[in-house]
């Protein structure tokens, strides 16, 4: 009689329960008690979730396809978005930026905008986090007149050095990027890029970063 083999337990796929066990237990009450084993792990933590943040975007990213009252689904929005972007030859960040940029819209639906700018802002120049900050209300500037919103709300802003890097965004990028024929890039495509512009070393806040 012939043995069939059986994974065991140390082939099997590590779970989260795994991973966490991997980095150790904290054992301070109070964050004043905090010793320098602890922080080597709550350092660990951090970087684990630095590492982890490119699948987790993406996974929001995903989980857009699954709208469909739009003429597009926003995931495909997103894809057209970066695709234009990226056929126009702007930089690496410029594109994950037009790809991630409505990410925040499960999360925030009152101000997406504010969402992603915060999660991406210590990988970005402060042009494109001012970008996708402000960029909900200069999109109404296509469509506002028509449905009875000021298409005139972007004027406030029109003294930061970054309206026209948005306005710009905008009418290129996004508010063309509904369109049922337009052949756009696979999230694929896009992936490594997204890995590299959030490739960045954890540091403690208040030191290093900016």
């Amino acid at each position: 009689m012939s043995e069939t083999s059986e994974p065991t337990p140390s082939s099997a796929v590590p779970t989260p329960a795994d991973a966490a066990a991997a980095l150790g237990k904290m054992h301070f009450r109070k964050m004043d008690d905090m010793s320098r084993e602890d922080f080597a792990i709550l350092r660990k933590v951090h970087e684990q979730n630095l590492a982890q943040l490119p699948d987790l975007l993406l996974g929001l990213l995903k989980s857009l396809g699954g709208d469909e009252a739009y003429p597009v689904d926003r995931l495909t929005h997103s894809l057209q978005a970066a695709t234009r972007a990226h056929r126009d030859g702007r930089d690496e960040e410029y594109v994950v930026v037009a790809l991630l940029h409505d990410v925040g819209e499960a999360l925030g639906p009152l101000n997406h905008g504010e969402v992603i700018a915060s999660v991406l802002h210590p990988f970005i120049s402060e042009a494109n986090y001012w970008l996708l900050l402000h960029h909900p209300v200069f999109q109404t500037y296509f469509y506002g007149g028509a449905v009875g919103i000021n298409p005139n709300g972007r004027e406030v802003y029109r003294s930061s050095p970054y309206f026209e890097h948005t306005a710009e965004f905008c009418a290129k990028y996004d508010e063309v990027s509904f369109d049922r024929d337009y052949r756009h890039e696979p999230l694929e495509t896009f992936i490594p890029m997204v890995r590299r512009v959030l490739s960045k070393k954890w540091t403690p806040p208040g030191q290093g970063q900016g």
